[in-house]
């Protein structure tokens, strides 16, 4: 179960099958783009980490009941984090070591505190929003999300990946309510293709073991799934956009992986990540 690690990204480890579609509360965070929201997550993938918290952090004043607030603080925090370390980078995605095992070394630990606060907080408010309506979608989402990104932070950073696989098993019970009522929330579509993609990159042995456990994966899936959330993701598109052009290198996939990288250079031309990516993607040949 080690090489399982990458499942800490699977914020939606649940297959969306053929529920009756149902129309979300249009005051939700999650289901409708709020403007100070898709702000902050801008920031986020210009690499103003700091001011994206801020950005959150004062949505969340005249919100206070929302527990989307702090589950993105706590993604700022983690995003952030997987930034420094350069997880998500073709430098990491094309080093099997890296991808299969995680970084190297330990993580900032104030950073890391940080990042639990915010995910506890978002939990105890989803939580108390249960209480009044246990399929609360907004509460479903972000404990999916909490989930998820514990499973993250557990099993890449920390490499702690038993309890990483604990974390994701919550987080798929979560997304399988929310998605029976939502099965086309789009953000969520990135999850379930990590899911799909990186239990599928697994080697044999591996992927027997979590289909055993009934965890199964589909790399060309999973890379459509994702795919999904390209077209029409909400605040988690550019990150989307990041993790199919980065699979795209693996599975040699060029042209793919040049036009996503160029399309994050002219979105967000001071990420300097963004440029460095396109230039390495440019480097080989676009034949697929």
């Amino acid at each position: 179960m080690r090489h399982s690690y990458f499942v800490g990204f699977l914020l939606l480890l649940s297959p969306a099958v053929d529920f009756a579609r149902q129309t979300p509360d249009v005051r939700s965070p999650a289901f409708t783009t709020v403007p100070e929201l898709r702000a902050g997550f801008d920031l986020l993938y210009r690499q103003r980490f700091a001011e994206a918290r801020e950005a959150f952090a004062n949505w969340e004043v005249h919100n206070p009941e929302q527990p989307f607030g702090q589950v993105a603080i706590a993604a700022g925090y983690l995003f952030e984090e997987l930034s420094d370390q350069g997880v998500l980078t073709s430098d990491f995605f094309l080093n099997e070591k890296k991808f299969l095992h995680g970084i190297e070394g330990s993580p900032d630990p104030e950073r890391m505190s940080h990042f639990r606060d915010a995910v506890a907080r978002a939990c105890e408010l989803a939580r108390e929003r249960q209480k009044t309506n246990p399929k609360d979608a907004e509460a479903l989402l972000v404990l999916t999300l909490a989930a998820g990104m514990e499973s993250d932070a557990e099993s890449i950073l920390l490499k702690k990946h038993l309890t990483g696989l604990k974390s994701m098993k919550r987080a798929n019970g979560y997304a399988k309510e929310l998605l029976a009522q939502y099965p086309d929330e789009t953000d969520a579509y990135i999850a379930t293709g990590i899911a799909n993609y990186i239990i599928g990159s697994q080697s044999g042995g591996t992927r027997f073991a979590l289909w055993f456990g009934g965890i199964h994966g589909d790399k060309k899936l999973g890379m459509e799934q994702v795919a999904r959330t390209v077209e029409n993701g909400r605040y988690l598109q550019p990150f989307a956009k990041i993790i199919l052009a980065l699979a795209a290198r693996r599975e040699k996939q060029n042209a793919l992986a040049q036009r996503l990288f160029r399309e994050l250079s002219e979105q967000y031309p001071d990420n300097q990540q963004f440029a460095s990516e396109y230039s390495k993607a440019m480097s080989v040949p676009s034949g697929d």
